[in-house]
């Protein structure tokens, strides 16, 4: 019975299920914001922003529901897929430092190494390595990069507080 309840969301897990859903409507509310300057966003940024926002609706998905089931091994995937889809599609933009990398760039080699990890614990029924490798992924690499991308230099910032 121990198990069962382990798997459980608790309390932090709920809350990074909120976090999720605060930058996914922060997120959409900027976009909203900046539509007419829509046509000015490179491609690349598109795909960024829509893989980063299916991770951001099934993040609360994932943590809130069930797991261990059908459902959840196949959102799972959707999930890493659109984590690491996102970090590679994040090299292609790079212009905060001038058509270099930047720190930031750090995040997304570190989630490219953290997704399969991620799926190899689950597989493998290490809970307690997939829980902290996800809790992990969902607070670095969707909450706290995710509060990053809304300072006024950045264009969701602009489009959200501009």
């Amino acid at each position: 019975m121990a198990t069962v309840k382990g798997l459980a969301p608790d309390t932090f897990e709920r809350l990074l299920g909120a976090g999720a859903l605060i930058v996914l409507a922060a997120m959409l509310t900027a976009l909203a914001r900046g539509f007419a300057d829509w046509d000015r966003v490179p491609l690349p940024v598109w795909v960024h922003l829509a893989t980063i926002a299916t991770a951001l609706i099934l993040t609360p998905v994932m943590l809130w529901r069930r797991r261990g089931d059908e459902r959840h091994r196949v959102l799972g995937y959707v999930w890493v897929a659109a984590m690491a889809m996102t970090a590679i599609d994040s090299l292609a933009i790079r212009m905060i430092n001038r058509g270099g990398f930047s720190v930031i760039h750090l995040l997304s080699i570190w989630t490219l190494i953290q997704v399969p990890l991620i799926v190899w614990s689950a597989r493998s029924h290490n809970h307690a390595r997939h829980r902290s490798s996800v809790r992990g992924m969902v607070l670095g690499a969707l909450l706290i990069a995710g509060f990053f991308t809304f300072p006024f230099e950045r264009m969701l910032g602009h489009w959200l507080f501009g």
